[in-house]
């Protein structure tokens, strides 16, 4: 009976987790609407005490963001995804180089 207990535990756990997860990404999205996050939906894994986001098809492949919460990963997560893309490029300063 203890292993089925356990076993049980830890499901809910898990769920505990997700939803909280699904909870937590909405809020974030809906106060960063424009962000890589809320537009590209990164998944959400959690291991150990951190959450891990990311998009493509791995940790070691993909763009990651990692954090002690849910907004902390997602935030790490939009920093990495801006940062590949390179810095910014003022028309401006284009225009007056020419």
């Amino acid at each position: 009976m203890k292993k089925k207990d356990d076993d049980i535990s830890r499901r809910r756990r898990v769920t505990d987790y997700s939803v909280a997860a699904i909870e937590q990404t909405e809020f974030y999205c809906r106060a960063h609407p424009g962000s890589p996050s809320a537009v590209r939906r990164p998944q959400l894994i959690f291991r150990g005490e951190l959450w891990i986001a990311v998009l493509g098809p791995s940790v070691e492949e993909g763009i990651v963001g990692i954090g002690p919460t849910v907004a902390a990963a997602l935030g790490a997560f939009d920093a990495q995804y801006l940062a590949g893309l390179g810095p910014a490029v003022d028309p401006a300063s284009k225009a007056g180089a020419a």
